[in-house]
């Protein structure tokens, strides 16, 4: 089997990072270091590294992704956050023009901002993406933050935007937790929809094993109705997940090897081209 992909990582080694906390639950250190032992230790081989948020509510600028993805020794490729602002979606789109190949996507923080996925500020970001056959990935589901609205992150909100781009490749993040089937029957709808399995496991609850078995479960569900795990990638949220919490859950899905390898290093490699 080739080396795991971790499609969904966050590290930004600055003190206003917003998951320090996170860190801290999974007893961390959260820097570069240890991302990159952790990688070793647990037969990942390449990872995406997208902005983690910092105190405040703002992302980590992009250019600073940049500059630790090129301190990875090639391991890590960046996915470029974008505001809903015409100058954030005008610099993404200007900074990975003058990146490529090196940048593997982009990422918008639906719930985080009260914007819907099929807002027009991103009509310039989406024609770009579609021209280059760059992913866009979406938080859904719930957020980190009391504040996040969950009207904005609930994953049916993309159908809008799959309906109306068919040629833009879209991620649903964190699989919409807590609405699974949904996605479920969004991946099925949507030949252009992927999700992937990040953050869905936080340690330090005293209900952990049974959280975990129901996720499987719920997983295990959806991918059935969709028809397969073709579509489905992996992926930690590190540091809001560890590696061996992520991998767990995989391993307890009710699919078969070829399954679990796809969704483990070969739809990453197809979608985001790593």
């Amino acid at each position: 089997m080739s080396g795991i992909v971790d499609a969904h990582l966050h590290l930004s080694e600055d003190p206003r990072d917003g998951l320090i906390p996170y860190a801290s639950l999974n007893g961390l250190r959260y820097d570069l270091d240890e991302l990159l032992g952790l990688m070793d230790d647990n037969g990942i081989s390449r990872g995406l590294l997208l902005s983690p948020p910092l105190r405040g509510g703002t992302p980590l600028p992009n250019e600073r992704i940049l500059e630790l993805c090129a301190r990875s020794r090639g391991r890590l490729s960046p996915v470029l956050t974008v505001e809903p602002t015409p100058g954030s979606v005008a610099d993404a789109v200007d900074l990975a023009r003058r990146s490529l190949p090196a940048v593997r996507g982009f990422k918008v923080r639906l719930g985080y901002l009260k914007v819907f996925a099929d807002d027009p500020v991103f009509d310039a970001l989406y024609g770009y993406a579609e021209s280059e056959r760059l992913p866009v990935m979406f938080h859904t589901g719930d957020t980190a933050t009391s504040t996040g609205s969950l009207v904005h992150s609930h994953p049916l909100t993309l159908d809008r935007l799959a309906n109306e781009r068919e040629g833009l490749t879209i991620v649903a993040c964190h699989f919409g937790n807590p609405w699974i089937q949904d996605v479920g029957e969004l991946v099925y709808k949507h030949a252009n929809l992927y999700a992937d399995l990040s953050g869905l496991v936080v340690g330090g609850s005293r209900y952990l094993e049974g959280y975990v078995a129901s996720l499987a479960e719920q997983l295990t569900r959806a991918i059935y109705f969709a028809g397969g795990a073709e579509k489905v990638i992996f992926g930690t949220d590190y540091p809001v997940s560890t590696p061996a919490l992520a991998l767990d859950l995989v391993r307890r899905l009710g699919i078969d090897a070829d399954d679990r390898e796809s969704i483990l290093h070969g739809n990453a490699e197809r979608v985001f081209g790593v």
